[in-house]
């Protein structure tokens, strides 16, 4: 039987003032990731702007990534588009270059589509995918998309691509959901995206995480993923995060921890916190996590 999921980094990527990406930032993140615990590096997701990253710089970040020595079966690989060509394209080059899993998410420019119509384009991009088709975890997460992964949906998925969708990473937020996702399908790869469900949800069944807070506290949320442990910094850090756009706020935390003010840029349509902002941050952490250390 294969080892459970564990804890994969929902890796933030850095920019430069130009905005391009700096690449060896964004490598050695990912490197001391996965030397606190971290089983993988999830490249290219919510966190990591994955949807503001094209093509081609993707392929340059997976190069670079392999050839300073992660291995590909340590990398996961987020595509967030809406073009059936364009998600086979990217979930293509990642798989065939061994990536562990691809982080497949619907698509979601047209709203209210409905089960049948998501069906038809996961079912499109496998076709177009063909043979390389595999280990796919599909991505619920419609606080963004608008185009939520119902229960029964994934169970048409699973039962049409057996050997093809493996997973669920469900970041819903909604715990009566994850909770009938694991009921239903918890033989799949459950992963919990919401961190103040994650150690409930993995003593039901649910396989680990790709988190975004693994990028600045990977050894607590290891536990959780892996372990099942509550942590109420945790999820009380997590309230503290969602006071602000996510995604800049995890990016000011990784500042906060390298002292490297280059993981504050995010590209547009994002903006970044101010200021003001990234401080209560910082000291919300620093009170949660490092007070019994003062």
């Amino acid at each position: 039987m294969p080892s459970k999921f564990g804890l994969s980094v929902a890796l933030a990527t850095p920019f430069d003032g130009n905005s391009d990406i700096a690449l060896d930032a964004m490598i050695a993140q990912g490197q001391r990731c996965l030397a606190a615990g971290c089983g993988s590096v999830t490249l290219f997701g919510t966190t990591g702007e994955g949807s503001s990253i094209g093509s081609r710089e993707r392929e340059r970040v997976v190069a670079a990534f392999l050839d300073a020595g992660i291995a590909a079966e340590d990398i996961i690989a987020g595509v967030l588009v809406d073009s059936v060509e364009d998600a086979a394209k990217q979930a293509g080059h990642a798989l065939s270059l061994g990536a562990r899993n691809i982080l497949l998410a619907p698509p979601s420019y047209f709203k209210n589509v409905g089960d049948d119509g998501v069906f038809q384009w996961f079912s499109a991009v496998f076709a177009m995918l063909g043979d390389q088709a595999r280990d796919i975890i599909v991505y619920n997460i419609p606080s963004i998309t608008m185009v939520p992964l119902t229960v029964s949906l994934i169970g048409r998925l699973r039962t049409a691509f057996p050997n093809i969708v493996t997973g669920v990473k469900d970041s819903s937020g909604d715990w009566p959901f994850t909770e009938s996702l694991l009921k239903t399908h918890g033989d799949l790869i459950i992963l919990i995206g919401d961190e103040r469900h994650l150690a409930r949800g993995v003593r039901l069944g649910g396989q680990g995480a790709i988190s975004g807070m693994a990028n600045f506290a990977p050894d607590d949320v290891k536990l959780m993923a892996e372990d099942g442990k509550d942590d109420p910094r945790i999820e009380a850090f997590v309230d503290e995060l969602l006071k602000y756009p996510v995604v800049p706020a995890v990016k000011a935390m990784v500042a906060h921890q390298t002292s490297d003010e280059i993981w504050l840029a995010v590209r547009p349509p994002l903006v970044s916190i101010s200021g003001e902002g990234n401080a209560r941050l910082a000291r919300a952490f620093d009170d949660l996590f490092r007070s019994k250390a003062a």
